[in-house]
């Protein structure tokens, strides 16, 4: 417990540890603060935090709302006696939990995505989003996203956006209704995970639709290689940067951890709630901060748990949280990050749309 205007507060650790090598997490109910404007999040698809301690989150907005019951406020006229808005699109929090950043949505010189994804920030504070767009609808549906009458379905999402911090458009690499295939250089479809080595200057892209690892210049976007990654198709759904030379990459629906050297040499991989079905156990990969990446965290959105691995092992020690609604609960949990003290950051898909902060204990 802990006291806060006089106001008894719970602080919920839903935390099962298989090992003592794995430390303990508290959700933080206050965290973050509530957004301005009456806004509020949408169906989470990516979060990072960088190296200053921002949390960044990407959200899909209105098009995951339900405009009476949800956002009536985007409605016109507005519905003035409902609650809400949707907030912009990519939104940042710093450690506190307050609101520093928020923009995002179609703009000049680059396509903005039908369908944001993940979401990464390089060394120089950059903010990185994939387009990973939505499944083609079945036929006879109408199009994209069961679309109806004659109305044609929006380009596919083939691409990545670069941003400054204040949402100042810096690269595109790919084009909208332009994706490529398994062999092209510089064709994406529907990407999405991204994550930036500064070190060498270079992107990594989960390319969902074609089911590789594609690395690009993060200055240019020239194309520099790729390797393809044997899983189901649009099984790929994230890709993270490891201790060393590692690439983790996420077989959502074959529920594995898959990694690789930064060249596509397969290393190791490993199962992660192998008997869960539907839509898989391995939605987003997040490391530990501390200097060797004891930990990795793996997102099972399905079950409602982030699995905690031991990173060499890939052997689980840990899990934090569990199905529900209450602060340390998950309803679709979809992406997770670690800051640099070593908090736990989780976002929620699906009809989840939540941030929610795990401090260390």
């Amino acid at each position: 417990m802990r006291r806060v205007l006089g106001t008894s507060v719970l602080l919920c650790a839903v935390v099962a540890v298989i090992s003592a090598q794995a430390p303990q997490w508290t959700a933080d109910p206050l965290w973050p603060k509530p957004l301005p404007n009456h806004w509020i999040l949408g169906s989470v698809t990516g979060l990072a935090t960088g190296s200053d301690g921002t949390t960044w989150v990407a959200h899909r907005g209105a098009a995951s709302m339900n405009l009476r019951t949800e956002n009536a406020l985007d409605a016109t006229p507005p519905g003035a006696e409902y609650c809400c808005a949707a907030a912009p699109p990519v939104l940042a929090f710093d450690s506190a939990g307050t609101l520093v950043a928020s923009w995002g949505g179609p703009g000049e010189g680059y396509d903005w995505p039908q369908n944001p994804g993940g979401l990464a920030v390089d060394a120089d504070g950059h903010v990185w989003l994939t387009a990973q767009g939505l499944p083609a609808a079945p036929a006879g549906r109408g199009g994209r996203g069961g679309r109806g009458g004659n109305t044609p379905p929006p380009p596919e999402d083939a691409h990545i956006l670069k941003f400054t911090r204040d949402g100042k458009f810096v690269l595109q690499i790919g084009k909208a209704g332009e994706p490529g295939d398994a062999t092209s250089q510089v064709g994406l479809r529907r990407p999405a995970g991204v994550a930036v080595a500064s070190d060498s200057n270079e992107v990594f892209v989960a390319d969902t639709g074609n089911n590789r690892v594609v690395v690009f210049d993060a200055t240019s976007g020239a194309y520099k290689r790729h390797w393809v990654v044997p899983v189901r198709e649009n099984s790929l759904s994230c890709v993270t940067l490891g201790h060393g030379d590692e690439v983790f990459v996420c077989d959502k629906v074959g529920n594995r951890v898959v990694v690789f050297q930064r060249d596509g040499t397969f290393v190791r991989d490993g199962a992660v709630a192998s008997s869960t079905g539907g839509s898989g156990a391995v939605w987003d990969i997040a490391l530990s901060r501390d200097a060797d990446a004891r930990h990795i965290f793996v997102a099972n959105g399905a079950e409602q748990t982030v699995h905690i691995l031991q990173r060499d092992t890939l052997a689980e020690v840990g899990r934090l949280g569990a199905g529900g609604r209450w602060p340390g609960h998950f309803y679709g949990v979809g992406s997770v990050d670690v800051d640099s003290q070593g908090n736990v950051i989780t976002g929620e898909a699906l009809q989840g749309k939540r941030v929610q902060k795990f401090l260390v204990r």
